[in-house]
């Protein structure tokens, strides 16, 4: 069934692609939208079962069986799993939302299938080689995204990505051919078998620190974040959405977190290593915020900030404090991609994103202006919204292990990620409705519906979190 989740979106591009056939400009938005929904149902309610086997499938269109592999799908994989098909869903309909130039639909959905498959292959292979060309094909796509409007803005963002990517390609091949050298394999077992023998080789470290350091340049960890917000502010929206959501947690924060927990076994040598990135990368990214007047560029920086968040939480090496991380993994695809889709709403609607141009929109675009107020409190981690939970288990978790600073450090970050976001709400929705904005109007459909999904998701995620987290967050320590 993983394999599936791979494949089907690659055929689905060749099958779009077919010559002498103009069918497949008319299905590709939807083709992307329905595999999405599916995989989010398959994540969500598919037995374990169904994902190691289908009932009653040959052994000859086993596709596990001939590619000679096992993909097992844990908890991590289903969250994963789940937040990418949601991200890429909105990401779809946020596309359909405006008018585009003839062709433009059907380019950018081909890349979101692509971009998908190699999502969904970061998360199924247990092979660093594997690993690595999963990686490369969403990084790829994701270049070609950025500048798909081709303004100068966009060539920046998009030289930068490239720039700073092809370094963090260099890292990890180097790292990869290290501990290849150590270990004779690049299979996660293997390593973590190899790695956890005595003390470890001095080329493993050295490798370990190259892995290391490419992630941290896919994940926009401080002093490795110079991309980020270019890339996210001067992306199409539907781009911003993508990478802003899931695309730089599933290529950094998630390939972090299983590696961390799959094939280093987080070491106690590696725990003040992650706690200092994670802590600088929470305070840089919410002091950063505070100064910006472009509402994407804000929403760069605290995106920056909140990955600070998950590392802490790996740093503690606690199953609490990986629960945490996980959680607000998931957490943060949901309300950053709300945040993201509402400031496309407000700069399609008023023509500007500049938030010293605007003012009193809440009236004229009240869903927007709800649902925005639902995402920045859960990303302050106001209860009783998702983003408290998994923000507690976190800071809790850092009280537990001896890291009190880090803890305390945490908690501040989150009230300036509270000020920075009401100052955001007070200029853009709140006060006198500026000249500019006398004539808005609400954004349309396929713009309020994944608005109000997220938003739905956000709440009822906070209110049903003590249930989910002993049915399905602590099973990740027998993972981790």
């Amino acid at each position: 069934m993983a394999a599936l989740l791979v494949l089907a979106p690659f055929l689905a591009v060749v099958f779009l692609n077919l010559p002498h056939t103009r069918l497949g400009d008319r299905l590709a938005l939807p083709a992307a939208a329905l595999l999405c929904t599916a995989q989010a149902a398959l994540a969500t309610a598919a037995p374990q079962a169904l994902w190691t086997r289908i009932p009653g499938l040959p052994a000859a269109l086993d596709l596990q069986r001939l590619l000679g592999a096992t993909y097992p799908v844990d908890a991590l994989a289903r969250v994963m799993y789940l937040a990418i098909a949601l991200v890429c869903l909105c990401s779809a309909l946020l596309a359909r939302s405006a008018p585009s130039e003839a062709g433009q639909e059907f380019r950018f959905a081909n890349l979101l299938l692509l971009i998908l498959a190699g999502m969904n292959g970061v998360v199924m292979v247990r092979d660093l080689f594997a690993l690595y060309v999963f990686l490369e094909i969403t990084a790829v796509a994701s270049l070609v995204l950025i500048v798909v409007e081709r303004g100068r803005a966009a060539f920046e963002g998009a030289f930068k990505y490239m720039v700073l990517g092809a370094v963090a390609t260099s890292l990890l091949l180097a790292g990869l051919a290290l501990l290849f050298v150590v270990a004779g394999s690049t299979s996660f077992d293997v390593l973590a078998s190899a790695l956890g023998r005595g003390t470890p080789h001095p080329l493993a470290l050295t490798g370990t620190a190259l892995l290391l350091a490419g992630l941290a340049i896919k994940a926009g960890l401080v002093p490795f974040h110079g991309w980020l917000p270019d890339a996210y502010s001067s992306a199409p929206a539907p781009v911003s959405v993508l990478l802003a959501g899931v695309v730089t947690k599933t290529t950094g924060v998630y390939t972090l977190i299983r590696l961390v927990g799959s094939v280093l076994g987080h070491p106690d040598r590696l725990a003040p290593i992650l706690v200092a990135a994670g802590l600088v990368s929470v305070v840089v990214g919410a002091l950063a915020a505070l100064g910006q007047k472009d509402l994407k560029r804000m929403l760069a920086y605290s995106s920056i900030s909140q990955v600070g968040y998950m590392v802490l939480g790996l740093a503690t090496g606690s199953k609490l404090g990986m629960a945490g991380a996980v959680l607000h993994l998931f957490n943060h695809s949901v309300f950053k991609t709300l945040l993201f889709v509402n400031s496309a709403a407000v700069e399609r609607q008023a023509g500007t994103r500049d938030m010293d141009r605007l003012g009193g929109i809440g009236a004229r675009m009240p869903v927007t202006g709800v649902t925005s107020v639902i995402a920045l409190l859960s990303t302050a981690g106001i209860p009783p919204f998702s983003g408290f939970w998994s923000k507690l288990f976190i800071v809790v978790a850092l009280w537990q292990t001896g890291h009190r600073a880090a803890a305390a450090a945490a908690i501040l970050a989150s009230v300036l990620t509270l000020a920075y976001f009401l100052s955001m709400q007070r200029r853009v929705f709140f006060g006198k409705l500026a000249e500019s904005c006398a004539g808005l109007k609400e954004a349309n459909g396929w713009a309020l519906a994944p608005a109000l999904l997220l938003a739905a998701i956000t709440v009822g995620l906070g209110l049903s979190l003590p249930w989910l987290f002993q049915t399905f967050l602590l099973p990740l320590e027998s993972i981790l």
